[in-house]
């Protein structure tokens, strides 16, 4: 995975850094670590898949891009709601969690390439949130989705 120290703190490590999340969390020795940083009105991203990612055809595994989706939109929605000051509730370790992804397929997306996620959020309200976000390479959308968050509120 790309690591960007040249933008600084990333959205995760400053709002959630222990967190254990597979494809976000910095909690987690064995996981992705993805890395997402505000931009002007969306959230940015690299990632660079390891070969441990292929789908057997030599590209981006489904799965892989469905994690690094609905992770970096997480980014965005964490971002949202740490500007609009709704921290997590008592009990939480988030201020949201992933209610419905729908993922489209484009295209292949590269092994062996680092590729761009871009996310933004296009509805927001304390109950939840809508988030587009879509991964691309050299030029082109690989693959998109729709996330839908909502407040996480521990039973």
């Amino acid at each position: 995975m790309t690591q960007r120290d040249d933008l600084g703190i990333s959205i995760q490590e400053r709002l959630y850094p222990d967190l254990p999340c597979f494809g976000c969390g910095h909690g987690n020795d064995k996981g992705l670590k993805l890395r997402s940083y505000p931009a002007d009105g969306f959230v940015t991203a690299e990632f660079t898949p390891w070969p441990e990612h292929d789908n057997g055809l030599g590209y981006l595994n489904g799965g892989i891009i469905g994690t690094v989706l609905d992770c970096h939109s997480a980014a965005a929605v964490m971002l949202e709601a740490d500007r609009r000051g709704w921290p997590p509730l008592p009990g939480a370790a988030l201020s949201y969690v992933t209610a419905g992804l729908a993922v489209r397929y484009l295209r292949p997306a590269p092994l062996h390439d680092t590729v761009e996620l871009r996310a933004t959020v296009i509805e927001a309200a304390e109950a939840a949130m809508t988030v587009e976000v879509e991964l691309n390479w050299d030029g082109k959308t690989r693959a998109a989705a729709t996330a839908l968050w909502k407040r996480w509120r521990p039973r």
